[in-house]
């Protein structure tokens, strides 16, 4: 693992069912590095090694491997297919080269593919496609080419491995560029495809372009070059096709990956945090970029890295660019699934792990000098859904904190803290088997129950007319008293909360003021109509009165408060809800239970479009509507859409709905009363 130029480290993504897992299985078993290969339903197969993934029968985490082939380091990642679990997938792009896309014969283009896909292309990440399943007689090779290049391009997506036969009748696969003995019925197909591929490997170069055109014949080599130079800009996605099940296709492709991947010599340079350039050599200094964390059980915390720049060596003192701490690495660990291999050095490419460092995460920068700069980092998507969580038993608040604040470090998907204002702890993630998942763990390794709930509402109050109000605090108790005595008079702002001093003559004296503004602030944390914060009111203070001896800053503050109260009443309050812009990704055999079910939850449908292959749909929703969205999305949709949701602006309830959260509040407060 010292020649660059022989390291080919691809990422394994698509749909959850696709077939990632048994291929990854068979491309190890071929290796050589293992002896036989494993089962899903025999829970024996090397990526899904974790209980939960054993039980679920299905990846929730990424899972490098490695294995030899044709003497290339092959390192590659096995990612969890199912929408939830996205960061994983997310982080393992981060530490790769190539994509490879494994789609379903028999379901096609779907959610986890396009947004692989979309993910790919946004890191600028090349991409190839493997279609698997072909042995099954309802996968049509041909239909789902069609459908893959109207979504992602009729030029750019190419066949390189066509199969033979259909179904059950599935014999091989015909590589169109290598064989030469095609079948009668396959030869228009695969001359139409060759020349196409010939087009593309003389337009990666200008010279090859004009040996081309002239109707020389280029060598191998020339072939080699221009495939890799197509594929690594872009501008060709290889196709291959076959079946896991049946063993049919998986060497041609195997050997793809060798001859058409780009190592990372191919790829030449890495992006920085700062925007900047490295090259890539074997010579720069030593770099590696943390993508993923885990808590062994046996270990303890375990890093996996990918080695960005450089040769780097095990037994060193290592430098935490992101963090200015120092470390020290005892062995390189190689990893299939659970399975540790030591090793003393590795190049660029290569995908490691390293245990026991004691301040370092995901997303940081590791490097072997203490002057190397940070590399691009890791941008995990935003959560988009939230339990309210409270102890099981009294006590052990400060246990499950600890265990969340390492849990999140595992997988920062998940985020947890206490909301300001409804003063709940909020335990957020990906969708409700993300969030079951984090609870099932923080049971098994930290031994604490917490109970999940719906969390409040962060409604906000304001007022949509003047008013004023009046309020005298008096109060005798023996010796000195207390007395204030406030006029006010506020009016919508839709600038946000603005004070003003409006007393002409002294009627109070300047330093009680701030007494009154603060008064005038403690009240606006918990309005009138449901308790939540007031926003968007210009408050005057115009008159008052005061005494020499018992009026203070405290009795001011009360007077403050007792005014802004009363003016509140008369300025006609209303509740505002938080509105959420969501976008929904989903096939278009839903997109009528989709939207019907948008203008049930008081949405308000922006727009539809397709996005290579799928139909999009966005809109603006309720906060309120949305809580369980993605239990109800999956059930919907068959676990086939997909959404993201950010948060938009506060806007005015309904009266209707608005009346029915006033009448709960306020039996809430009888209750509590």
């Amino acid at each position: 693992m010292k020649d660059v130029k022989k390291i080919r480290n691809f990422v394994v993504a698509g749909h959850s069912g696709s077939g990632k897992t048994m291929l990854c299985e068979t491309m190890l078993f071929k290796a050589g590095a293992i002896d036989r290969p494993g089962r899903i339903d025999q829970k024996n197969t090397v990526s899904d090694y974790t209980p939960e993934e054993q039980a679920r029968q299905s990846s929730i985490y990424a899972t490098p491997l490695s294995c030899e082939w044709n003497g290339n380091n092959l390192f590659f990642i096995d990612t969890p297919g199912y929408g939830e679990f996205i960061g994983e997938t997310i982080s393992s792009l981060y530490a790769t080269d190539i994509t490879l896309l494994v789609i379903d014969g028999i379901n096609g283009i779907e959610v986890g593919t396009n947004r692989a896909w979309r993910l790919s292309k946004e890191l600028k990440l090349p991409r190839c496609i493997f279609i698997n399943n072909l042995d099954n007689d309802r996968a049509d090779y041909f239909e789902l080419l069609n459908q893959i290049q109207d979504a992602y391009g009729k030029t750019v997506c190419t066949p390189i491995t066509v199969p033979t036969g259909k179904g059950e009748a599935l014999k091989e696969v015909i590589h169109v560029l290598r064989d030469k003995e095609i079948p009668a019925e396959l030869e228009e197909f695969v001359t139409k495809y060759r020349e196409q591929l010939m087009d593309t490997i003389a337009e990666s170069d200008e010279e090859l372009m004009t040996r081309y055109l002239d109707g020389e014949e280029l060598s191998e080599e020339e072939i080699s070059t221009g495939l890799h130079k197509a594929i690594v800009s872009g501008h060709l996605v290889p196709v291959f096709a076959g079946s896991v099940n049946k063993d049919i296709g998986i060497d041609k492709l195997m050997n793809g990956v060798v001859n058409l991947f780009p190592s990372p010599h191919d790829v030449g340079v890495i992006t920085l945090a700062n925007g900047e350039t490295e090259e890539i050599s074997i010579d720069a200094r030593p770099k590696a970029l943390v993508f993923k964390s885990i808590l062994d059980p046996f270990v303890g915390q375990l890093n996996y890295l990918r080695v960005v720049n450089g040769m780097f060596q095990s037994d060193c003192d290592l430098y935490n660019i992101t963090t200015g701490s120092k470390e020290r690495c005892g062995s390189l660990l190689l990893m299939d699934g659970k399975v540790q291999t030591p090793v003393t050095e590795v190049c660029p490419g290569a995908i490691i792990a390293v245990a026991k460092l004691k301040d370092t995460h995901t997303n940081n920068t590791l490097s072997m000098c203490p002057n190397a700069r940070e590399c691009l980092k890791i941008k995990f998507p935003h959560p988009v859904m939230s339990y309210a969580i409270t102890s099981q038993k009294s006590g052990e608040e400060d246990k499950i904190a600890q265990g969340l604040l390492k849990l999140s470090e595992s997988d920062p998907t998940i985020t947890f803290k206490r909301h300001d204002e409804t003063h709940e702890l909020l335990l957020s993630g990906m969708g409700d088997q993300h969030l079951g998942n984090v609870v099932k763990k923080l049971k098994e390794n930290y031994k604490v129950g917490i109970d999940l709930h719906t969390p409040k509402i962060p409604y906000r109050e304001t007022i949509t007319a003047n008013g004023e109000g009046h309020y005298r605090h008096k109060k005798q108790t023996g010796g000195a008293g207390q007395f204030a005595e406030v006029f006010m008079r506020i009016t919508p702002n839709a600038e946000g909360f603005e004070f003003s001093n409006d007393i002409v003559g002294g009627s109070i004296p300047k330093n009680f003021i701030p007494a009154v503004e603060k008064g005038v602030n403690e009240a606006m944390i918990n309005g009138p109509l449901v308790g939540c914060v007031v926003e968007n009111v210009k408050v005057s203070i115009y008159d008052g009165k005061y005494h020499p001896v018992d009026s203070n800053e405290m009795a001011f503050k009360i007077a403050g408060r007792g005014a802004f109260r009363e003016a509140m009443q008369k300025a006609k309050p209303v509740l505002m809800e938080p509105i959420m812009t969501v976008k929904i990704t989903i096939p278009n055999d839903f997109m009528g239970d989709i939207t019907g079910d948008l203008n049930h939850k008081r949405g308000r449908i922006l727009g539809m479009d397709s996005e290579e292959g799928l139909q999009v749909v966005n809109a603006e929703v309720p906060l309120a509507e949305m809580s369980k969205y993605a239990t109800e999305l999956r059930s919907m949709t068959q676990g086939r859409g997909l959404f993201e949701m950010e948060f938009s602006r506060y806007e005015q309830v309904p009266s209707n709905v608005a009346n029915d959260i006033m009448s709960r509040f306020q039996a809430e407060q009888t209750e509590e009363s």
